[in-house]
């Protein structure tokens, strides 16, 4: 008896690619015989390539995992398929198209095709009309592009690559140029091609693109950072009560359910522990790599002058030309103007405009300039016609703008507005406040005298910087503080080294020299002989001018000797503070220090908290619709009115109805006083009955109908 031929491995493809995998050379014949088959059909599929083929997308698979096996048969296997793509992308089935498209990719992760080939290939692919195809290769080519720089980033490659995607950004595709720029930003928030060059293409092409969707992701691109912002706020509030949940457990009834929620809780907090201690990722915002800020500025000004999009999209530019021309502090001086037209109470988004204001305002742009915008503000938002909160929006704006250009504000103007530190809401109260500190830091001279302050050690060290000056420190601020511990200068002080009395001490140099107490003291003591000379030699001038020539002696003979008394070198504190800076490098403690030095210099004789005049690169919205508010009444004196107007007033809620108190109630009234499980009875009959109930009750109520008649 003659066994049945049970060899199915010409139609069974998955078994022959196992066995294939296993031992490449034994089933060298039958790869080819398949391989042969596919010819074949490509050449039947290229005649009708909009028709599904099903037996060519099983083969196609097949060729593509065992491709590996062998090399010199399937070198042209990689190109017929990409041809297939280039010249019938678009009319080709999608079932077929995303076959080859996977057969393509699983060459690409067996280094079977170069990857700029394909990676070309497929952002020419992004032109077809099919959602989920373009997805699936925007999610491959990050992926591909992430997995090529892991080790070393290929800078030939990369630069091949961005070029590529220039040009792809000029595309007449909308839908190309779309997810051209979406690959782009994505790797860039990636840190895979966080260079200049990224940055610059998406500035001079997406910005100014004709297609709106590109145009604003562009724009959303150069204004990333206030997404972080959410996420951190986010990440606040979402933040583990360890505590409490211990707490909880310690209270309530011990069960599997919370004993598992305890330990989630637990593995939350720590897991928060680890995240605060690591050190902070900084990805700094691609504004800072504009080549041609200035330009970019202008460029952009100039499309939002004859732009016709929606008012969303205004504002997203006006967001950015801000922050370019106060991070570059560029010159565009038209744009104030042109913002000055919607800084109305009632105008939509007016808080961000008055944003974007401040964020334009810098040291740089003339006071002239600004000072429109100023007195517009103060016309209509900071007048008594307007509710507080708006008065308080336009203070805090005007205090925002001020802050990155103080010499923008006139003298008259800052008395007017600061007038208003005894208003009668405490909202424009506390903003005027803060305008007057702000001014007491940086121009004390344009307040009235009264609103002036003591003035701290700080502000008397601080310089009134004219327009345009730079101020340039040749040294660490508040190194002074680092003299008493330094090991290359020797302390000469009564106290103890640890006690900060806010007094200078006497500083040597370590071979003997003099200190800086010990030169004021002599400079005084200069100064003083020289006048006590100046007197004596005017007197002997006025009385005796024979004897004038002896006093002349006299006093060259006097300096000569204190010249050499000054023949070892005699340091200042700010020299000497100048000399430990460059001599020795600052640990944190010693940066602790001099902050705490500093922060000191400002509060002394002055307020109980330092004002924080850094200024940010940004300013945050909350800065502006910052409002304080203050309750009228704390909690006693609200139950104090609440009581008082419980007085001489009937009782609150359900009336009782009886002509005679004392007779009896109604089931229905006794109904409210009884016991749930008293009632469970009565209130499980009220449950809504479902359709088959109904039918049942209809079936027996007309049967008992019936039986009646």
């Amino acid at each position: 008896m003659v066994r049945p031929n049970n060899n199915q491995l010409p139609e069974n493809l998955p078994q022959l690619q196992n066995l294939i995998k296993r031992d490449p050379e034994s089933y060298s014949d039958e790869f080819h015989i398949q391989y042969q088959h596919f010819l074949s059909l490509l050449e039947v599929f290229a005649l009708n390539p909009s028709e599904e083929n099903k037996s060519l997308d099983d083969i196609v698979m097949f060729i593509a995992q065992v491709a590996q096996c062998y090399p010199a048969v399937c070198e042209e296997f990689p190109k017929r398929l990409s041809d297939l793509l280039r010249n019938y992308a678009t009319v080709l089935d999608p079932a077929m198209r995303n076959c080859f498209v996977k057969a393509l990719i699983l060459l690409r992760n067996k280094n079977l095709v170069p990857a700029l080939d394909i990676l070309e290939l497929f952002f020419q692919l992004l032109r077809c009309p099919d959602k989920n195809l373009r997805t699936f290769l925007q999610t491959h080519i990050v992926t591909d592009i992430k997995n090529m720089n892991a080790k070393h980033k290929d800078m030939k490659l990369n630069s091949s690559l961005q070029a590529f995607m220039y040009s792809m950004l000029k595309d007449a595709n909308p839908k190309a140029a779309k997810m051209s720029v979406d690959i782009m930003i994505e790797l860039y928030k990636k840190n895979i091609w966080n260079d200049a060059k990224t940055v610059n293409v998406i500035a001079t092409v997406g910005c100014f693109s004709k297609v709106t969707k590109v145009l604003v992701t562009s724009l959303k691109f150069f204004l990333g950072h206030d997404e972080e912002d959410e996420e951190e706020d986010s990440d606040s509030e979402n933040e583990v009560d360890l505590k409490g949940a211990l707490m909880a457990n310690r209270v309530n009834k011990k069960t599997k359910k919370r004993t598992k929620q305890l330990a989630q809780i637990k593995k939350q907090a720590v897991k928060a522990q680890k995240k605060k201690k690591n050190a902070p990722a900084f990805n700094f915002s691609g504004i800072h790599l504009v080549h041609n800020p200035q330009g970019m500025a202008e460029g952009l000004f100039k499309q939002l002058q004859a732009t016709n999009e929606r008012f969303e999209v205004k504002l997203m530019h006006l967001d950015v030309i801000s922050r370019l021309i106060g991070i570059h502090e560029l010159f565009l001086f038209g744009f104030y103007p042109y913002i000055t037209r919607f800084l109305q109470p009632h105008q939509r988004q007016v808080t961000r405009v008055l944003q974007f204001a401040a964020q334009a305002s810098h040291e740089l742009v003339p006071g002239d300039i600004i000072e429109p915008i100023l007195k517009t503000i103060a016309n209509n938002f900071i007048t008594e016609r307007n509710s507080s909160d708006v008065m308080a929006i336009g203070l805090n704006a005007t205090r925002e703008i001020c802050m990155r250009c103080p010499l923008a504000m006139g003298e008259d103007l800052l008395q007017d507005l600061a007038m208003y530190k005894t208003y009668k809401e405490k909202s424009v109260m506390m903003a005027a406040r803060s305008l007057i500190t702000l001014y007491r830091e940086q121009l004390p001279a344009l307040l009235h005298k009264k609103d002036r302050g003591r003035q701290t050690e700080a502000q008397a060290e601080r310089k009134v910087r004219a327009y345009g000056e730079r101020e340039v420190h040749d040294t660490v601020l508040g190194a002074e503080a680092l003299l008493k511990d330094s090991k290359t200068i020797d302390i000469e002080s009564d106290e103890d080294t640890d006690s900060n009395d806010g007094e200078w001490v006497n500083v040597t140099h370590s071979d003997g020299e003099g200190g800086a107490a010990d030169e004021d003291d002599d400079e005084e003591d200069e100064d003083d002989d020289e006048d006590e000379e100046d007197e004596d030699n005017s007197d002997e001038e006025d009385e005796e001018g024979e004897n004038s020539d002896e006093g002349v002696e006299s006093g060259e003979e006097s300096v000569k000797t204190k010249k050499e008394k000054k023949d070892i070198k005699i340091l200042s504190q700010k020299e000497a503070a100048q000399e430990l800076a460059l001599t020795r490098i600052f640990t944190d403690e010693d940066f602790k220090r001099i902050n705490a030095a500093n922060l000191k210099k400002t509060v002394t004789s002055a307020r109980k908290r330092p004002l924080e005049q850094d200024r940010a690169e940004f300013v945050k919205l909350n800065s502006i619709e910052m409002i304080y508010k203050k309750r009228k009444h704390d909690k006693e004196s609200r139950l104090e009115t609440v009581q008082a107007g419980r007085q001489d007033r009937e009782r609150f809620g359900w009336k009782d109805g009886r002509v005679n108190e004392h007779c009896s109630k109604t089931n229905r009234e006794k109904r409210k006083t009884k016991n749930f499980g008293m009632l469970r009875h009565k209130a499980r009959s009220k449950v809504k009955k479902s359709f088959k109930d109904k039918q049942q009750a209809l079936r027996k109520h007309l049967l008992h109908q019936k039986k009646m008649k």
